[in-house]
C-alpha cells in the first residue's frame, strides 16, 4: 500500500476527499496575516508621506526635497548592508584573532580603507550620474513634473520591496570576491570591498532605493547633488561594519539580521512609499 504524504513527511498534507484537493486553514491564514501586513505597509506608508507632503503645501514652505532624498538613500544604504546578505562580505572584515583592544586596533586600518573604496567606488558612479545628468538637461527639483516622476519611481519600487508588484531590477548578480580575504592583506580587501560594493551596480542591489538614488540624480541636473545622493547612500551602506569593532560573534549578528530580515525588506519598502508619495503630492499639487 502506497504511504501517504503524512506518513513520509510527519506532517499533514493536502486535503484528498473524492478527487478534491484542499490547503489547510493555517496555510491560508498565513498567506491572509502576510497580505494584511503588505496592505498595512502600504496604507500607512502612503496615508503618512502623503500628510507630509500636504503639511508642506498648507504651511506654504518648500518641501525639503534634497535633504529628504539624502535621508532616504542614507536608510537604504543601511538596510542594504544590514541583512544576512549584504553582512556576509563584510563579515570577512573581522578582527582576526581573538577580541581585545590589540585586535581592534589593528583592524581599524581596513575599517579606513573600506570607507576610502567607498568614497571612490561612490565618486566614479556619481561622475557616470552627472554625465547623464548634463546631457539630459531638465529643470531639476525645481520642476513639479520632475518632483512628481521622482514620487512616482519611489511609489512603484516600494510596491515592488513590498511584494506587491515586479519592476525591472538592474544587477548584477555577485558578490565581493570572498578569495580576496585569503590572498591579501585584509586593508587590501577592505580597500577592494569598498571600491566593489560604492560602485553599487557591480554586486547584489539589495535595495530599490538605489534607483530612486540614480533617477533623482540623473533629473536633478547638478553634479553636486549626484555626489551627495550617492554619498548619502554609501555611507549608509558603510556604517554597519562598525558592529565588527564591538565583542559580538559573527553567528550572532547574522542570526539576528536573518530572523529580522524581512521587518528590514518591509522598512525598506516603507522608505520608498513614504517618499514616494510625499513627493508625488508635492509635485502634483
Amino acid at each position: 500500500m502506497a504511504q501517504t504524504l503524512a506518513s513520509i513527511t510527519g506532517h499533514p498534507g493536502p486535503q484528498e476527499n473524492m478527487g478534491q484537493v484542499g490547503i489547510e486553514d493555517c496555510a491560508i491564514a498565513q498567506a491572509t496575516h502576510h497580505l494584511n501586513e503588505h496592505w498595512i505597509l502600504l496604507l500607512f506608508s502612503v496615508g503618512l508621506g502623503s500628510i507630509a507632503g500636504l503639511s508642506f503645501i498648507i504651511v506654504g514652505n518648500t518641501a525639503p526635497i534634497l535633504p529628504l532624498l539624502c535621508l532616504a538613500a542614507f536608510a537604504g544604504g543601511v538596510l542594504s548592508t544590514w541583512s544576512p546578505c549584504g553582512y556576509s562580505s563584510l563579515s570577512l572584515l573581522r578582527p582576526a584573532g581573538a577580541y581585545s583592544a590589540s585586535s581592534v586596533a589593528l583592524w581599524i586600518p581596513a575599517l579606513l580603507a573600506h570607507g576610502v573604496g567607498y568614497v571612490a567606488g561612490g565618486l566614479v558612479l556619481a561622475a557616470v550620474l552627472a554625465l547623464f545628468a548634463w546631457l539630459i538637461p531638465v529643470g531639476g527639483f525645481t520642476s513639479d513634473w520632475i518632483v512628481a516622476m521622482l514620487g512616482l519611481i519611489g511609489l512603484i519600487y516600494g510596491l515592488h520591496q513590498a511584494g506587491l508588484v515586479r519592476m525591472p531590477y538592474p544587477q548584477r548578480r555577485a558578490q565581493v570576491p570572498h578569495r580576496a580575504r585569503m590572498e591579501l592583506p585584509m586593508w587590501q580587501t577592505g580597500l577592494l570591498y569598498g571600491w566593489l560594493l560604492g560602485l553599487n551596480f557591480v554586486t547584489y542591489v539589495r535595495t530599490p532605493v538605489l534607483y530612486l538614488v540614480v533617477a533623482a540624480a540623473v533629473l536633478s541636473g547638478n553634479a553636486g547633488i549626484a555626489v551627495l545622493l550617492v554619498l548619502s547612500l554609501n555611507l549608509g551602506r558603510f556604517l554597519p561594519l562598525i558592529v565588527n569593532a564591538f565583542p559580538v560573534a559573527d553567528w550572532t549578528v547574522q542570526r539576528w539580521m536573518a530572523n529580522h530580515d524581512q521587518q528590514a525588506a518591509r522598512a525598506d519598502a516603507g522608505v520608498l512609499l513614504f517618499t514616494g508619495s510625499l513627493l508625488a503630492v508635492w509635485g502634483l499639487a
